[in-house]
Order: C-alpha cells, then structure tokens, then sequence
C-alpha cells in the first residue's frame, strides 16, 4: 500500500488520467477515418492510448497499409476533435479535484508530464477549465524521446527538484507505466480502458480505479 509518507511528489499524466480526452480523440479518428472509407474499431482507437504520435502513425499504416494518407487524415481529425470540443467541452476524470486539493493542502509538489505537445496540452486543459492548474508542463517537445522512453518523468522530477524515487507517477496507459519504470519512480496505474496488459498491471507499483480510491489510499 502506498500512503503520502512513500513520496516527495506527485507526475500526472494528461490524457486518459487527468482529462477524459481518449474519448474526444477516439471520436475524431473515426470520423475522421469513416470520412476516408476506412472503420477504425473502438478496441483500435483505444490501443493508440498514451502513443506519442510517430508511434500512432506507424500504428495507423500497420492497421490501414502503406497507401494510407497520413496527411489527409491527421487534417481531418483534427478538424473532426476540434469540433467535437468547442461544443461539448473536455470533461475532467473524476475524483482530480479532491486528489488535487490534498495535494495542496499537504504542500506536496505535483506537475503534468504529458506525451502530447505544449500547444495541445494547454488547448486541452483551457478547454477543461484548468489551465492553470499546473505551475510547471512538461511536453512531448521537451524532451528527445517521448513515453515509453523515461524522459519526460526525468525531466519533470529534475523541474521539481525532486528525486524520481520519490516521485508518484500517476498513469492510464501501458506506455506510461513503462515509462516511469524505466524512470525508477513509484507508479500507480489507473485505466483508461476496460482491456488491461498483464505487462501494464506487473510493471506498476499499485492498480486502482480512479483518483478518488488514490486519495483514500494515500490519506489512509
């Protein structure tokens, strides 16, 4: 069990942990894909989870072939997510805000450390209404290499001036469970999507539900 006493700090990922934006993006791709006479599966869409994008285009011509246009797609998808939000918003998991308030009220340093780049990880969080939640972002364009690669956790905990061993990694994704592994942080891993990887579950230090059971957990 892990309480507060275990770590200095706390890394949040973003899509699928701290916003519900797989949903948004699982949407747009297969409008975006219908609209070029291909049907990406939800189970698909899903397994794109926590990718940083040269992986999901490698993805992408695995699933659709070579003649697939890149291009073509990533400009309707984009077009397809950004209509989606500006009606319906981007909601916020449940349980953030009390995660959040502990963490404030325990005076325990916390960041965001997201695979997506700065401009769409602060478009995301204003589209949510929290764009100024986190003092410190660490992107996809901070760093040489994105998750499952260690980097972005390195350099959220070197921003943080906190050890990564005593860093908390909160993820959803198999990618980012690699990757704070791979960082030597301790990890908690809460999914996004109903089809977990045995890999995911071994590889992580905790699996719970959502971030109201972490509160209880680590306040306990």
């Amino acid at each position: 069990m892990i309480t507060i006493a275990d770590f200095s700090a706390v890394i949040f990922d973003m899509d699928g942990l701290v916003l519900d934006t797989e949903s948004t993006y699982s949407i747009a791709w297969q409008q975006a894909a219908n609209a070029m006479g291909y049907d990406f599966s939800d189970d698909f869409c899903l397994s794109l989870s926590g990718l940083h994008y040269p992986d999901i285009e490698l993805k992408l011509l695995a699933y659709c072939g070579a003649e697939f246009d890149l291009q073509t797609f990533n400009r309707l998808s984009g077009e397809c997510w950004r209509d989606h939000v500006n009606v319906h918003g981007i909601n916020i998991k449940h349980g953030f805000s009390g995660l959040l308030d502990l963490l404030i009220q325990q005076n325990i340093p916390h960041c965001l450390a997201t695979n997506s780049l700065a401009v769409n990880a602060l478009e995301c969080l204003e589209l949510a209404g929290i764009k100024d939640v986190f003092s410190i972002i660490v992107s996809r364009d901070h760093v040489l290499r994105g998750k499952p690669e260690p980097d972005i956790f390195l350099k959220a905990a070197e921003l943080m001036q906190v050890d990564i061993s005593r860093c908390l990694v909160l993820e959803d994704s198999h990618a980012g469970i690699v990757a704070a592994s791979r960082a030597g942080a301790v990890s908690v891993f809460i999914p996004s999507i109903a089809q977990v990887d045995p890999l995911t579950v071994e590889l992580c230090d905790l699996m719970l539900d959502d971030l109201v059971q972490l509160t209880d957990t680590i306040r306990a």
